[in-house]
């Protein structure tokens, strides 16, 4: 009994020093976390944890003995929201670039309005919708959404912006505004000009 009494008093404080200990690590984390430095570390951690809320919609392995993966993205446009893109490109996981061969299909996904069309630049180079770092040597993929007045049709344009193998890689999709609620003012847009 005796024997007992002395092992749960150990046992007691054992416990009770571990408690203390955990008091000491939750106070020193407490003051870790209100300094500048542990602001700064977790508003990394935040913004890492963005990034890795993408619009990936699929990823395909390249076999078993490479690191490299097809991805596939979905992309709104921005200005025009009926619309969405699917762009695949290869990713390289343990290279510092990734290739620069990629493949676009643009679609209507919802209402293709006027008010959006009213919006976009309609010059002949168009605007960049979508951007994406592709290494750490400047080179990018682009999307630029270009409009075609005569045959009343959106172009979207994925290209990367450094040469490879003496080529500039593009892929191209179109998206007609036929049956859309923007017809009858790209039909107007016609006539004005």
């Amino acid at each position: 009994m005796i024997k007992h009494m002395k092992t749960s008093k150990n046992n007691m404080m054992t416990k009770k020093r571990m408690v203390k200990k955990n008091r000491m690590v939750t106070k020193a984390l407490a003051k870790f976390i209100t300094a500048p430095s542990a602001k700064f570390c977790l508003g990394l951690l935040a913004l890492t944890a963005l990034a890795g809320c993408s619009d990936e919609v699929g990823k395909v392995s390249l076999g078993l003995f490479t690191t490299k993966d097809v991805v596939i993205t979905a992309k709104q446009d921005p200005l025009v929201a009926g619309v969405t893109c699917h762009i695949s490109h290869v990713e390289a996981d343990l290279d510092f670039s990734d290739p620069s061969d990629m493949s676009i299909a643009c679609r209507q996904t919802g209402e293709i309005t006027a008010e959006a069309l009213a919006r976009i630049d309609r010059s002949k180079n168009g605007e960049v919708v979508f951007k994406e770092s592709k290494s750490i040597l400047f080179k990018s993929l682009k999307v630029r959404r270009i409009y075609d007045a005569e045959h009343k049709t959106l172009i979207y344009l994925s290209y990367s912006t450094k040469e490879s193998s003496g080529s500039h890689h593009h892929s191209l999709s179109t998206v007609p505004l036929y049956n859309t609620k923007a017809w009858q003012w790209a039909l107007a847009q016609n006539i004005k000009h």
